[in-house]
């Protein structure tokens, strides 16, 4: 083969700017879910895949390299630059479209998409998360999905930076 194209899954990828098109050409109920998701791992998939079964369609907004930072999870993060995220995330059999923010919050996006459920991790208690209240008003359903995996990037990159730590010593 001498040209190769790019994978189908990069035509999930939506900029904010293109929402509204491509949200009315996805089937409803809709679910919306946000977050970094910088290096995904089992607890992200499991989540992700969660989230979708509470609806039709599954829109995935990540936070800009830029508002991970001001989340304050460390000064190399996030590790993988957006557009990186957002093509793993966009392989994603759940996944219908990603898209991304640059507030601190969703709040806009949210209320641009108006999506049928709102779901995030269950470190968020519903009454906490961003634009449940909205959601509710719409007469849509908000979920707060308990964690299956006990894993984070967080903890991910303690391991690794702790075996470096340990590598350097050794030497």
């Amino acid at each position: 083969m001498s040209e190769w194209s790019l994978p189908d899954f990069e035509q999930k990828i939506c900029p904010p700017e293109a929402l509204s098109e491509r949200l009315a050409a996805l089937p409803r109920p809709l679910v919306f879910t946000n977050g970094c998701f910088d290096i995904l791992h089992r607890g992200h998939v499991t989540y992700l895949a969660q989230a979708k079964s509470a609806g039709t369609s599954l829109v995935l907004a990540l936070n800009t390299d830029a508002s991970v930072r001001r989340q304050g999870k460390g000064e190399d993060r996030p590790i993988n630059p957006l557009e990186n995220r957002a093509a793993v995330a966009a392989a994603l059999e759940s996944v219908d479209l990603v898209t991304w923010f640059d507030d601190d919050t969703p709040a806009a996006l949210i209320e641009a998409v108006q999506p049928d459920v709102l779901v995030k991790g269950g470190d968020w208690p519903v009454e906490k998360i961003v634009g449940a209240a909205e959601t509710v008003a719409r007469g849509g359903k908000v979920y707060s999905i308990p964690f299956l995996h006990q894993t984070s990037t967080t903890q991910t990159l303690a391991k690794i930076r702790a075996a470096e730590a340990d590598g350097e010593t050794a030497q």
